[in-house]
């Protein structure tokens, strides 16, 4: 059974804004996502964000500025997976996203 894959309203201002190729690697991990689910350790920098439930995240594009992404399971059981951010690692404020 697949995943569904939402953006948060946050996430879907911010995907457009983001260069090509960025843009490009997000929606190759939504397909990831949306196949193999939550977890995708083959992504670059792939983790759980420490002291959160179910929060992960993985790097778009590394250099400067580095590209990342943070999605949330929010049901397991009906295979439910949010991304919350998509832009810079420097505006990624994990513990306002998670």
């Amino acid at each position: 059974m697949t995943w569904t894959v939402l953006f948060s309203g946050r996430a879907r201002k911010q995907a457009p804004s983001l260069p090509e190729d960025v843009q490009r690697q997000l929606f190759a991990l939504t397909q990831d996502l949306r196949r193999e689910g939550p977890r995708c350790p083959s992504w670059p920098h792939f983790g759980k964000i420490m002291g959160t439930r179910d929060c992960y995240h993985c790097h778009l594009k590394k250099g400067h500025p580095t590209y990342v992404a943070v999605w949330k399971v929010t049901d397991e059981n009906i295979k439910l997976i949010e991304v919350r951010y998509a832009g810079t690692h420097e505006g990624a404020h994990y513990s306002r996203i998670c």
